[in-house]
């Protein structure tokens, strides 16, 4: 397999991604639900944007962001203090052969989106694109 430029080594596995979308679902799943019994978790609205798995499926990273962004460091706190909870939930609901265990980040691609639309609105950009 040939390597991106971009990156150290292949891309993931399509193993892998189909784990991370089962886990991504689930896990956004349990948080709308409120499952967890933290009550400062369960208020803050919270979007999975995505799950990467370890090639071997025991970590699983899930990229994290609260409703309008707003405490953002209060979300991930309540989330790594209910890890093994949630791990239990998701790994119920999919009875997978391993329990990965759960990362929490915080999913900056809203961020970058905002970066790639204002350097598209830069008239020095838009000059040399309509070149």
């Amino acid at each position: 397999m040939a390597k991106n430029k971009f990156h150290d080594g292949p891309g993931p596995s399509q193993r892998q991604l189909r784990v991370g979308e089962l886990i991504r679902r689930t896990l956004s799943e349990v948080l709308t639900r409120g499952d967890v019994h933290d009550p400062d978790l369960n208020r803050i609205p919270i979007t999975v944007g995505e799950v990467r798995t370890s090639p071997d499926l025991k970590i699983a990273t899930a990229y994290v962001l609260p409703l309008g962004g707003q405490g953002a460091e209060e979300a991930l706190e309540a989330l790594r203090r209910n890890k093994s909870e949630i791990r239990r939930l998701v790994n119920k609901k999919l009875a997978l052969k391993f329990s990965p265990d759960l990362r929490f980040q915080i999913d900056n691609t809203f961020d970058q989106m905002d970066e790639t639309r204002r350097l598209f609105a830069d008239e020095h950009v838009r000059q040399d694109l309509d070149d």
